[in-house]
C-alpha cells in the first residue's frame, strides 16, 4: 500500500502555472508601484505628523534645546482660556462656513439647476468666482469693506442708517460675525457647484411624479431634491467644516485674531504660540488637538450620512 502524495509544483498543468506565474508577477509589479508613493507619503505625511506628536510633550522656543514636559502641554491646551476660545470660535466658523452655505446652496442649486432662463450659465460662474481667487485677496478686499470709510458704511450712511455704521473688524461684538460671513461667500460657491451636478442627476420623472402628486415647490425640493443629493451634501459639509476648522489667511489678514482674542482661532494660535511666543511645543500640541477634532467631526458627519443611506 504505497502512500498517496500531493503533486508538486511542476506536476501541475502549464497553464496553471502560467496562470500562477501571471499573478506572482502582477504582484510584484503592483507592490513595486505602490511603494514610491507610499514612501512619499511616509516621507512628507506621516513622518511630519509624527514629529510634531514628539515635539507636542515637549517644551521647545525653536532654538535651544527641549525639556521634555509630558503632558504640560495638552493641559495648557485645554485649560488657557485663549486657546478654549479658540475652539469655540472654529465651531462658530462651522456655523458660517459650512451650514448658512448649505442651506443657501441648496436654494440655489434647485434653482439654477432647473432653470432655463438665459445667462444662468455667467451667473453659475458667478457664484464659483470666489473659488479661484486667492484668499488672501478677498481677505484684502473685504478689509476694505468693513473698513469706517468701506462701501459697507457708506452704503449704510447713503440710506440714512448712519446709527449702524461702525468698524465691523474692530468691534467685539461683530468681529466674528464680520469674518465668518466671508467664509459664507467663499464656500457658497463651492457648495452651489457640487449640488447642481448632484440636481443634475436626478431623473425629470421624479419631478414629474411630484408634480401629478400634487406636490408643491416645497415638497418636491424637500422629498426629491435634498434625498437626491445625500451624497453631495456629505462632500460639501466635509469641505466646509475642514475649512472653517483650520482657517488662517482670512483671519490673519483680516484681523490678526483681534479685537483682543474675539477672533483667534486654532491654526491662528498655532502660528501665534509657535512663531511669536516661541512656545513650539504648546503649538504642536495645539496641532495634534485639532487634528483629532477635524477627524472626529468629519467622521461622524460621514458615519451619519451613511446610517441615513
Amino acid at each position: 500500500m504505497t502512500a498517496q502524495t500531493t503533486p508538486s509544483a511542476t506536476a501541475r498543468p502549464p497553464r496553471e502555472r502560467r496562470r500562477l506565474s501571471t499573478r506572482r508577477s502582477h504582484v510584484v509589479v503592483s507592490i513595486a508601484l505602490l511603494a514610491l508613493p507610499v514612501l512619499v507619503y511616509a516621507l512628507f505625511m506621516l513622518y511630519p505628523l509624527a514629529r510634531v506628536v514628539q515635539l507636542s510633550f515637549y517644551q521647545w522656543d525653536g532654538l535651544s534645546l527641549g525639556t521634555w514636559v509630558g503632558l504640560d502641554n495638552y493641559r495648557t491646551t485645554f485649560t488657557d482660556g485663549r486657546l478654549v476660545g479658540a475652539f469655540v470660535h472654529a465651531l462658530v466658523l462651522i456655523v458660517f462656513y459650512a451650514v448658512l452655505p448649505l442651506a443657501i446652496g441648496l436654494v440655489l442649486a434647485s434653482l439654477l439647476a432647473r432653470s432655463q432662463v438665459r445667462g444662468t450659465g455667467f451667473f453659475r460662474t458667478v457664484v464659483f468666482l470666489p473659488q479661484v481667487i486667492a484668499m488672501v485677496v478677498l481677505a484684502v478686499s473685504w478689509r476694505r469693506i468693513y473698513a469706517p470709510d468701506g462701501l459697507l458704511n457708506s452704503g449704510l450712511r447713503l440710506i440714512g442708517l448712519d446709527a449702524l455704521t461702525r468698524s465691523w473688524l474692530g468691534d467685539f461684538d461683530t468681529a466674528l460675525i464680520a469674518v465668518g460671513l466671508i467664509g459664507t461667500w467663499v464656500s457658497t460657491g463651492l457648495v452651489t457647484v457640487l449640488l447642481m451636478s448632484g440636481i443634475a442627476g436626478i431623473p425629470k420623472d421624479y419631478y414629474e411624479a411630484a408634480m401629478l402628486d400634487g406636490a408643491g415647490w416645497w415638497r418636491r425640493f424637500w422629498y426629491v431634491t435634498v434625498p437626491g443629493v445625500r451624497a453631495e451634501i456629505l462632500v460639501s459639509l466635509t469641505l466646509t467644516v475642514i475649512a472653517a476648522l483650520k482657517t488662517f489667511d482670512l483671519v490673519y489678514v483680516t484681523t490678526s485674531g483681534g479685537p483682543g482674542t474675539s477672533t483667534t482661532v486654532p491654526s491662528y494660535e498655532v502660528y501665534n504660540q509657535a512663531f511669536r511666543l516661541g512656545q513650539v511645543g504648546t503649538a504642536s500640541s495645539l496641532a495634534v488637538v485639532l487634528t483629532l477634532v477635524i477627524f472626529v467631526i468629519n467622521l461622524t458627519i460621514n458615519l451619519l450620512g451613511e446610517h441615513e443611506r
